[in-house]
C-alpha cells in the first residue's frame, strides 16, 4: 500500500474526465439537435453537409426568384389582356365603319374614339412596370442595331447575328401631277362645273370658285381618297401623291367633264391611274448570318420586309422611305460596297434572364416584344378614307393575332415556371433529407448514449470516492 501515490485514484480520475468529456459532447448534441457541431466531429461529413447547405440555400432562393419570375409574366399579362380587349373594340369599330350607312361625320366620330383608343394602347405599352423595370416597351426584347430601318422585330428562333441584305429598290408611291398651270389663279375664277373623283372620293366643284377653294376642296376629297394633294401656290402645279407605300398604292382620278379635266390639267375624263411598288432587297447568303437559313424568303408590304424561314424564324422590320442602292445616306461614294446594304446586328441583349437553379448558367430568358401602336402598324390606321375601314379590319386582325402569340409565349414561360418552382421545392426537399442523415443528431440513440455516460460519470465519481480512502487504510498499519 503506497500514500506518495494513488494509483487507483488517477487511474478512476483519469477515466471519469474522458466520460465527462463524452457526456458533455452528448449533451452538445443533445441540446443543438446536430451531430456535427464542430469541424473535428467528422470532418468530411462537415465538408459534404455545407456544400449540401449551400445548394439547398440556392434552390429555396431559385425557387422564390421563379415565384417573382411569375408575378413579372402576370402583370405583363394582365395588361396584355387590357390591350387585346382594346383592339376587339378598334375592330368592331373599323367594321362599323366599313358600312356605307356611315356618313363622313359618322366616320370621323368612330375615328374619334379609335385615336383614343390607339393613345391609350402606346400609355400601357410605356408605363406597364414591375419594380420600375418596363415591360411592354420593347426593352426586354432582343436589341438589334441598323440603319435605315425602324419597327425591328425578332422571333425567338432568329440566332444573334449579322443578318445583312441589299435594298434594290425602295418602295414608291403612285404620283400624278397635272401637266400645266391650269388651276384658277387669283382673282380669276373657275370658269366650269363638275365632279372630280379621287379614289372613289368625289367632289362637286362649281364655276366661280376661287383657286384657294378649289384647293382645298380638291385636297379634301384627296385625304378621303388616300391620296396626298400638294400646291405650289398660284401658276404651280398640283401634285397628287398617295399616302401609303407599295404596289397597293394607286391614284385613280376621273373628272366628269372634258372641260373641267383640261381646266384642272387632267387630260381625260376617262380617268389617270397610276401604281406604287413594293421595295426589293437581297439577301446576304454567303457573308451574313442568313448563310445559316440558305431556303429563308422575304415578304413585300410597301417599305415592310419579313424574313421567314422553317422552325418559327422570322425578322420583320420597316425600311426608312425613299431609301435604296441609289439614295443611300450612310454610304455615298459611287464604288462603296455597301451601298444600299442594310445590316440588323441581332444581339442577345435585352431579354430578361431568370435565375432558376441553384448553379451558374441555370436561367431561363424571357423575351416580351414591344407592344405600342407602331410595332403593332395600327398607328396611321384611318377609317375616315374610302379604304381605311376594310383595310383597318385586317391590320387589326393581324395586331390581334400578334398579341394572341405574345401572350401565348407568356403562358408558356408561366407554365415552366411553375414546373421549375415544383421541382426546386422537391430537390430542396431531398436534399433537406439527405443533410439531415449527416449532420442531425437522432435524439433516441443520443439520449440512450448519454443515459449510458451519465450512469458511467455517476460510477466514477463513487469509485474515485473510494480510491482517494486507500491512502488513510494505509496509515492505520502505523497505530
Amino acid at each position: 500500500m503506497k500514500v506518495n501515490n494513488n494509483i487507483s485514484a488517477v487511474i478512476t480520475n483519469n477515466q471519469l474526465l474522458r466520460t465527462e468529456d463524452s457526456l458533455a459532447k452528448s449533451m452538445e448534441r443533445l441540446s443543438s439537435g446536430l451531430k456535427i457541431n464542430h469541424s473535428k466531429d467528422n470532418p468530411s461529413g462537415m465538408a459534404i453537409s455545407n456544400k449540401m447547405q449551400a445548394q439547398i440555400n440556392g434552390l429555396d432562393q431559385a425557387s422564390r426568384n421563379s415565384a417573382d419570375g411569375s408575378s413579372v409574366l402576370e402583370t405583363a399579362d394582365g395588361a396584355l389582356n387590357e390591350l387585346e380587349n382594346m383592339l376587339q373594340r378598334m375592330r368592331e369599330l373599323c367594321v362599323q365603319a366599313a358600312n356605307d350607312t356611315n356618313s363622313q361625320s359618322d366616320k370621323r366620330a368612330i375615328q374619334d374614339e379609335i385615336d383614343k383608343l390607339k393613345e391609350e394602347v402606346d400609355r400601357i405599352s410605356s408605363t406597364t412596370e414591375f419594380n420600375t423595370k418596363s415591360l411592354l416597351n420593347g426593352s426586354l426584347d432582343k436589341r438589334v442595331y441598323a440603319d435605315n430601318v425602324s419597327r425591328v422585330q425578332v422571333s425567338e428562333k432568329v440566332e444573334s447575328g449579322a443578318y445583312s441584305f441589299t435594298i434594290t429598290q425602295c418602295a414608291q408611291p403612285a404620283n400624278i401631277a397635272s401637266n400645266n398651270v391650269s388651276l384658277p389663279v387669283s382673282p380669276a375664277t373657275l370658269e366650269n362645273s363638275g365632279t372630280v373623283n379621287i379614289n372613289g372620293s368625289a367632289v362637286e366643284l362649281t364655276a366661280g370658285m376661287t383657286d384657294q377653294e378649289v384647293y382645298e376642296a380638291l385636297r379634301g376629297a384627296a385625304e378621303i381618297g388616300e391620296v396626298k394633294a400638294s400646291w405650289s401656290g398660284p401658276g404651280g402645279v398640283v401634285v397628287y401623291d398617295t399616302t401609303a407605300y407599295g404596289a397597293e398604292a394607286t391614284i385613280n382620278i376621273t373628272v366628269s367633264n372634258n372641260a373641267l379635266a383640261e381646266e384642272l390639267g387632267l387630260n381625260t375624263v376617262n380617268g389617270i391611274t397610276q401604281y406604287g411598288r413594293d421595295a426589293q432587297v437581297t439577301m446576304d447568303k454567303t457573308n451574313s448570318a442568313f448563310k445559316d437559313h440558305p431556303y429563308a424568303t422575304v415578304k413585300y408590304e410597301g417599305n415592310k420586309l419579313t424574313f421567314t424561314d422553317a422552325g418559327g424564324f422570322k425578322i420583320s422590320c420597316l425600311l426608312d422611305a425613299g431609301v435604296d442602292k441609289d439614295n443611300d445616306p450612310y454610304h455615298t461614294g459611287a464604288d462603296d460596297p455597301d451601298k444600299g446594304k442594310v445590316t440588323l446586328n441581332v444581339t442577345d441583349l435585352g431579354p430578361m434572364d431568370l435565375q432558376i437553379g441553384a448553379n451558374e448558367h441555370q436561367q431561363m430568358t424571357v423575351k416580351i416584344p414591344a407592344t405600342d401602336t407602331k410595332s403593332l402598324y395600327i398607328d396611321d390606321l384611318d377609317v375616315t378614307t374610302v379604304n381605311g375601314a376594310p383595310r383597318g379590319i385586317s391590320k387589326m386582325d393581324e395586331a390581334i393575332a400578334q398579341i394572341n402569340q405574345i401572350r401565348a409565349s407568356l403562358g408558356a414561360y408561366t407554365n415552366r415556371l411553375e414546373s421549375a418552382v415544383s421541382s426546386l421545392d422537391q430537390t430542396s426537399e431531398n436534399m433537406n433529407a439527405a443533410i439531415s442523415r449527416i449532420s442531425d443528431v437522432d435524439m433516441a440513440l443520443e439520449m440512450t448514449e448519454y443515459t449510458r455516460l451519465n450512469v458511467l460519470t455517476q460510477a466514477s465519481t463513487s469509485a474515485l470516492s473510494q480510491a482517494n480512502e486507500l491512502p488513510q487504510m494505509a496509515l492505520q498499519l502505523l497505530g
